[in-house]
């Protein structure tokens, strides 16, 4: 796996916002095929004439062995688009997409693929909502593309690809910091990802082609990266009762950003997409088309 962060997006285009659902497969900035799905927004005429989402677009990214079609992350979509448009997609490695994944690196290429989709589709205003890996990818997207252009992960800046960054950013349950080891949930995903019989289980029992290669270099960390993505706003979800993740990973996630982050802790809740019901959801959306 290489470490990366920048790279062109390419993908089909719309010139304006699309009135019904839409599939399609994007080019993410190294050439892999990303399978995108886009739904409208389904709070009728009101959303239509202008009112406050109606210009917004939330981009949902899953979490590790998920995809577009799961379940969960067709049911937290539905309920996002009750308060504005949805863009979800699979992660490279994930459902109908190519490539294999790196568990977390280049998967940003994915989504500032799917983002940079979405402005293309007519909406002004872009929301990344991402669960588990899908929230440490949205956290480091957040941090390295910003309305200018994008940041190398050194802190430099590079060509201008203003059309791929998010104007605030939600994560839920994602870690903090990388290579966590500390739960028993967290301790089997790393033999599936490192182990080749692991990597098996996860290709046929979860349809997941995880690439075998370790990061070099190792990309941004997700505490890292919520410390620079001020001044859009962000907001760090995190159940109580999550089995991956302990609290003090929110925590350091939100005190990374100096102030500038909202936490949610969430009582009763477990583990990403799987665990937000729908009152949940529904706070996120409210969040995301007020901000």
């Amino acid at each position: 796996m290489t470490s990366v962060s920048e790279g062109r997006i390419h993908g089909g285009a719309v010139p304006l916002i699309t009135r019904g659902p839409l599939r399609t497969t994007l080019r993410a900035g190294d050439g892999v095929r990303i399978e995108a799905v886009y739904e409208p927004c389904t709070a009728g005429a009101a959303a239509a004439d202008g009112a406050a989402g109606a210009g917004t677009a939330i981009v949902l990214a899953h979490g590790f062995t998920g995809s577009a079609d799961r379940p969960a992350v067709r049911r937290a979509a539905e309920v996002f688009a009750q308060r504005a448009a949805v863009v979800t997609f699979s992660f490279r490695g994930h459902g109908g997409s190519g490539g294999r994944s790196t568990v977390g690196d280049r998967e940003v290429l994915d989504l500032a693929a799917a983002v940079a989709w979405a402005r293309s589709l007519g909406h002004r205003r872009i929301v990344t909502a991402g669960f588990s890996m899908g929230g440490s990818v949205v956290l480091r997207h957040g941090a390295l593309y910003t309305a200018p252009g994008v940041r190398e992960e050194g802190g430099g800046r590079t060509e201008a690809h203003g059309e791929a960054h998010a104007d605030a950013v939600v994560s839920v349950s994602a870690p903090a910091r990388w290579f966590y080891r500390g739960t028993a949930p967290m301790r089997r995903l790393h033999w599936m990802v490192t182990r080749p019989t692991g990597r098996l289980v996860g290709r046929y029992g979860f349809r997941t082609r995880i690439d075998r290669r370790p990061w070099d270099p190792v990309p941004l960390s997700p505490v890292e990266a919520a410390g620079r993505i001020a001044p859009a706003p962000l907001l760090i979800v995190h159940g109580d009762r999550d089995p991956y993740f302990p609290l003090d990973h929110p925590r350091t996630l939100a005190e990374a950003a100096g102030g500038a982050a909202e936490l949610w802790l969430e009582p009763g809740m477990g583990h990403a997409e799987n665990a937000a019901d729908e009152s949940l959801l529904t706070r996120i959306a409210d969040w995301a088309t007020a901000r």
